[in-house]
């Protein structure tokens, strides 16, 4: 692939279904509430695509609530506790990223995270995936008042980073990871390897690319390389 005309300094990723395969954990979370409430479980493959949109996301597909049901809030404690007791059974880095993450601090390039998950999760989790030191900022969605699709989360990991938006590349996997890098002034890129719904068309999300596979992303930097 030829590398892009923009030179991106930093590269700041989405978690569950970019960085993180969350999947397997949360849809576990999901069937053991289902137990607890006598429903069978949901397949796996049902799940995954609702993975990257959270407890609201997975309450619906679960049980049908929306946010403004009476039990909606009962539900999602439940849904957040059990979480918590197993946030990380199953969860792994998605292939390639270990090896994408290694060359950008080869290279010296800061990454870092900005998640719609909340802190309480997002500070554990990269910690037992051995990433918390590592990264050189991390955003969750309880970091600032708003979470994605608002900008406010992209543009305090760039003053993290001490960089302008616009010299951050966000790499993501919902169409609302590309209106909040868009809305902060950053280019983004959809991982198509995330969980996306059959009915999503990251095509049309006006994302600077679509990319198959992490080592993609360094073709977008400014000097391009290959993962070994």
């Amino acid at each position: 692939m030829t590398q892009n005309l923009r030179a991106f300094q930093a590269i700041l990723f989405d978690l569950d279904g970019t960085l993180v395969d969350t999947a397997p954990d949360l849809g576990l979370t999901l069937n053991l509430l289902r137990a607890r409430h006598k429903l069978p479980p949901l397949p796996a493959d049902e799940i995954r695509p609702h993975a990257s949109h959270g407890a609201r996301g997975l309450l619906k597909i679960g049980f049908g609530l929306d946010a403004g049901h009476a039990q909606f809030e009962a539900y999602r404690n439940d849904f957040l506790q059990l979480y918590a007791e197993n946030l990380c059974r199953e969860s792994r880095l998605f292939d390639g990223i270990p090896a994408l993450l290694d060359t950008l601090e080869a290279r010296r390039v800061p990454w870092g995270v900005v998640t719609n998950k909340p802190a309480r999760f997002t500070e554990p989790l990269l910690s037992l995936l051995g990433l918390a030191e590592r990264a050189a900022t991390v955003v969750s969605g309880d970091t600032c008042p708003q979470p994605k699709p608002h900008p406010d989360p992209m543009h305090y990991a760039a003053e993290q980073l001490g960089l302008p938006a616009d010299a951050c590349l966000y790499v993501g996997d919902a169409e609302r990871d590309v209106e909040a890098a868009r809305a902060a002034g950053m280019q983004a890129l959809v991982a198509l390897w995330g969980y996306l719904a059959g009915h999503d068309r990251p095509a049309d999300w006006q994302a600077l690319a679509c990319i198959n596979a992490p080592a993609e992303v360094l073709n977008f930097l400014a000097v391009p390389s290959s993962i070994d």
